[in-house]
């Protein structure tokens, strides 16, 4: 079964999906959905777009994010076969006032924290361990698997993925444009691109081509651009050491190693060089 943009389709009878995708890219499309998602890297790396933010992933990490939170993972072609188990539930598949009774009253801070989505920084072999054994299991078993999968990823420390939380589904029209505008800049980010050349991509005129961006991420375009070109040097300095700090900014879009240095520090908080050897 696949995940397709904005909706998950499943039997009507089935309260939790586990879903296993590998694939020589994960699914590679914007969209979102109400159920909660769950998410296990087996295999892969490239870049999480997720609300207003832009992650890198890599093979063992573990993601929660929220209900109707936008959301895409972006593998890099052309290395190994991308593989993830993701369990999708909302907080009504058990009925409305079930996460409300008073046994899970320690759950709170979880179904919080998802409304922007969150990394798990801690315990990831014992959480990564439930995951893979979830999806063998069936009916009661699978059930109560997933109770304690929950029950330890309420207690595992983690990282905020995005702070900005869009207030309503995305329509048909706009999750197909937002798509087409990501494609682009995936794709041609390491090039100048002008915003003339985006909003008439996007078939809007420039003022109200940033009114749409900005009402939809919470930042703009460039902030957005930004983002993306710091996230992919990231993931040159971690693993291409054999490439310098001049020749990771150009791969990266940028005109200068000034403006990178700067732009960089800005997001990352440290140089690029500091940030290469804090991962050594």
């Amino acid at each position: 079964m696949k995940v397709f943009p904005f909706k998950i389709p499943k039997p009507l009878d089935e309260h939790l999906i586990v879903q296993v995708d590998k694939e020589p890219i994960f699914y590679n499309k914007l969209h979102q959905h109400e159920e909660i998602q769950i998410s296990y890297i087996v295999n892969g790396n490239g870049k999480l777009l997720v609300g207003d933010s832009i992650h890198q992933f890599s093979t063992g990490d573990i993601y929660v994010i929220g209900s109707n939170l936008p959301h895409v993972f972006k593998s890099i072609p052309g290395q190994i076969d991308a593989h993830m188990i993701t369990v999708f539930f909302t907080k009504k598949s058990f009925g409305a006032a079930f996460f409300n009774l008073p046994y899970f009253k320690d759950l709170g801070d979880f179904f919080a924290n998802a409304t922007g989505g969150f990394k798990i920084t801690s315990n990831q072999k014992q959480i990564a361990q439930q995951l893979i054994e979830i999806q063998s299991n069936q009916k009661l078993k699978l059930f109560i698997s997933f109770l304690e999968l929950i029950e330890e990823l309420s207690k595992a420390t983690t990282e905020p993925l995005s702070t900005f939380i869009y207030s309503k589904t995305l329509s048909s029209t706009e999750g197909e444009r937002l798509q087409d505008i990501f494609d682009f800049v995936f794709k041609n980010f390491q090039q100048p691109i002008s915003l003339d050349e985006i909003a008439k991509m996007a078939y809007m005129t420039p003022n109200a081509f940033c009114r749409f961006f900005k009402q939809r991420t919470d930042k703009t375009f460039f902030q957005f651009l930004i983002q993306l070109r710091v996230a992919h040097a990231c993931q040159l300095l971690i693993s291409n050491k054999e490439l310098t700090v001049n020749m990771i900014a150009e791969l990266s879009g940028f005109n200068s190693i000034s403006n990178f240095n700067k732009k960089f520090k800005k997001i990352k908080g440290i140089t690029p060089t500091k940030y290469q050897q804090s991962i050594l």
